[in-house]
């Protein structure tokens, strides 16, 4: 019995798993998400009178290796022993897959091609003719769906008769001019044995391979080729004028591409609808504007929508609070409902509606399939910054919450370009800071303007973003980003059910934090706050409410013994001390107090606020307290410093959890901060 080893290549995403299964009656998980096909997994079985190995290798873009997976598979394919290659193409997508397969060429390998996913193709009235591509190849290729079942059989044949034949190798040429060259620096390379093809190795080193480069360069032989080498580069680069010899052999490839794909694919694929919404929304010129107004309208609706019920939620916890007052006995239990936990937990869940249509209409991008597009249309500004596209997803789920957002940066494989992202991630204003907008802008801009001013503050926290990532990537992390490569998902409707199921599981994650975390946390700051007691002090107000002839004369007699044991309590002692060196920024001890609470949860400085500015007269709601209280250079400055300084506590744990560097996690604590604190101060002083 003969043993066959196989090697199953091909671009992520293409079917590998589903091929391998369908061969073989394997049962390997199918897909290639993050963690399934890290390493490289192996099935054998028997067939006929060959003993069949079959090694399912991580999806690869190129052989230009820029993940670990890749690193894996690239380091499989040139040093491992292997009969054949079997190179799994996405049918629907054969230009962009043929990128990898000119590649595999040059391993002089035997190989078979499976164009998969074929059934789709076929529905489109397209097809494939695998004759002209064997002829214009020498490769034999296989339509196939192992989906559907189609070609599985014909494809084993098709690689069994490639591995008893002479051939099944590619028998493609560059350029003239790139054969010249290559043929130069193979034929000092035959002068030594290396386990992989002089033409390949030749080819590599005129691509600046560095692996490759390494492996010639720690040889007696590397004296020899070097300088032809260096001249060779220079040639290729002005003759094709390219700045590097890399895009020399990149533009070839996809010149080789087009012109098989044009001589196989002999029915033209009919335009889809997928495809003409395309050419709107990822226009070139059109696609930016048009991905700036569906953020804008999703602003605009989370502020002038979401403000809508605010004054209805805010009169309801009001008549809670009065009921509750008069059912518990007058004491410390009432006080502390009445006065600190109510009016906290109504000033937090009064912004629910603004979260909900914030995550409302994100969520519709992300089904729809837009949000894919978007980080196309991104990746041309992103790259500028010393970003990729990839780095836009966890960019824009921070907009929700920064801690799905570090978790979805693990998509980010190459380590440089993960790290960059999460650093600057902190700089997307996450939904839990949405309340301290509404609560400042709308107390402090005219109505007309509001949402303006909250698209503007959520557009300068994502462009301070990208200019730390632009000098994180000069200082830091040099080098260029890894280039952009996505599946670009079909259109599709919605699901109500999947928009409302999520809907309520934020709306009851966020009623439980109010009603627990932030009602605890409230607790606290008017435990504080109203604590230590002056006996003496307070008897003499007593004396004056007693003693005064009209309501309004109480209530401002009470206003000022509030005041005092506010100014006097444990929480104003503590404000205080941290007052310094927030006082250059414009903050009072009060503004401080909540600034320091937002390091716990970012909702916590609302209901902070709702305890420290509490107001006994019951026509002044928190905004109208607010406004009265806080200079607005203070506010602006607040504004500032939420907007950029540490996240919550719960994600800086994930940070800390995904990167475990000590180094890096002392920096991320750090530098936002400061940061936050200069921009301010700059901010408050040009204001004032």
């Amino acid at each position: 019995m003969k043993t066959i080893k196989i090697a199953l290549v091909g671009q992520p995403n293409v079917g590998k798993s589903q091929l391998i299964n369908a061969i073989s009656g394997a049962h390997l998980h199918v897909g290639n998400f993050s963690g399934v096909t890290v390493e490289y997994k192996e099935v054998e079985f028997d067939r006929g009178d060959y003993h069949i190995e079959m090694i399912d290798l991580p999806g690869l873009y190129s052989l230009d290796a820029y993940t670990p997976e890749e690193e894996v598979t690239k380091r499989y394919l040139l040093e491992e022993s292997y009969d054949l290659i079997i190179n799994v193409v996405d049918a629907n997508t054969i230009a962009r897959n043929l990128n990898l397969t000119l590649q595999l060429c040059t391993l002089q390998k035997k190989m078979v091609v499976a164009f998969n996913m074929y059934d789709e193709v076929k529905r489109r009235g397209g097809a494939i003719d695998t004759e002209a591509f064997h002829n214009i190849t020498g490769i034999r290729a296989v339509n196939t769906s192992a989906k559907e079942g189609i070609g599985v059989e014909e494809l084993f044949r098709a690689a069994i008769e490639t591995y008893e034949r002479d051939g099944g190798r590619c028998k493609l040429a560059y350029d003239e001019r790139i054969e010249e060259e290559a043929d130069k620096i193979a034929a000092i390379l035959k002068k030594e044995h290396f386990p992989l093809p002089p033409r390949f190795v030749a080819i590599r080193l005129l691509q600046e391979d560095k692996e490759i480069y390494q492996m010639v360069h720690d040889r007696p032989i590397f004296l020899e080729v070097h300088e032809p080498l260096q001249k060779a580069i220079e040639r290729l680069k002005i003759e094709f004028d390219e700045e590097s010899a890399k895009d020399v052999f990149t533009d070839e490839r996809v010149a080789l591409a087009k012109g098989i794909v044009h001589q196989i694919l002999k029915a033209p694929e009919k335009e889809t609808l997928t495809d003409r919404i395309d050419g709107i929304l990822i226009h070139p010129i059109l696609g930016l504007p048009i991905f700036l107004a569906f953020m804008y309208a999703i602003f605009w609706l989370t502020f002038e929508v979401g403000s809508i019920p605010m004054d209805y939620i805010d009169a309801t916890f009001s008549n809670i609070a009065d009921a509750v007052g008069k059912v518990l006995p007058e004491g410390f239990v009432s006080k502390a409902v009445v006065e600190g936990i109510i009016p906290a937990v109504s000033a937090v869940v009064m912004f629910l509606p603004n979260i909900l249509i914030l995550f409302f209409g994100i969520n519709i991008l992300e089904q729809t399939g837009y949000m894919a597009r978007a980080a196309y249309v991104m990746d041309g500004v992103l790259k500028r910054f010393g970003l990729q596209g990839k780095s836009f997803i966890p960019l824009v789920s921070g907009f929700g919450c920064t801690v799905p957002a570090y978790m979805a940066a693990r998509t980010l494989k190459n380590p440089k370009d993960r790290l960059i992202t999460m650093l600057v991630l902190g700089f997307m204003s996450c939904g839990a800071r949405l309340p301290v907008y509404v609560l400042l802008v709308g107390a402090f801009f005219a109505p007309s303007i509001q949402s303006d001013v909250m698209f503007a503050i959520y557009v300068g926290g994502a462009i301070l973003g990208l200019i730390t990532a632009k000098v994180l990537r000069l200082t830091l992390f040099k080098g260029e980003p890894e280039p952009f490569v996505m599946e670009m998902p079909k259109y599709r409707f919605p699901s109500l059910r999947a928009l409302g199921l999520d809907l309520w599981i934020k709306t009851k994650m966020y009623l439980q934090k109010a009603g627990t975390f932030i009602a605890a946390a409230a607790f606290i700051v008017w435990f504080l706050s109203s604590y230590p007691v002056d006996r003496d002090a307070v008897a003499q107000y007593e004396k004056k409410i007693e003693l005064a002839q009209s309501e309004e004369a109480k209530t401002k007699i009470e206003d000022e013994m509030n005041a005092y044991i506010l100014e006097h309590s444990y929480l104003a002692d503590l404000g205080k001390t941290v007052e310094p060196v927030l006082r250059p920024i414009g903050f009072d001890w009060k503004l401080s107090v909540a600034a320091i609470s937002g390091l716990a949860a970012k909702e916590v400085i609302v209901s902070t606020m709702a305890v420290l500015y509490h107001t006994n007269d019951q026509d002044e709601n928190l905004t109208d307290v607010i406004r009265k209280n806080i200079p607005f250079a203070a506010a602006v400055s607040m504004i500032i410093l939420v907007m950029i300084y540490s996240p919550c506590l719960a994600a800086m744990s994930t940070f800390y959890a995904e990167i475990p560097q000590w180094a890096w996690r002392t920096f991320y604590t750090v530098y936002p901060n400061v940061l936050a604190w200069i921009l301010a101060f700059i901010s408050y002083h040009i204001l004032t």
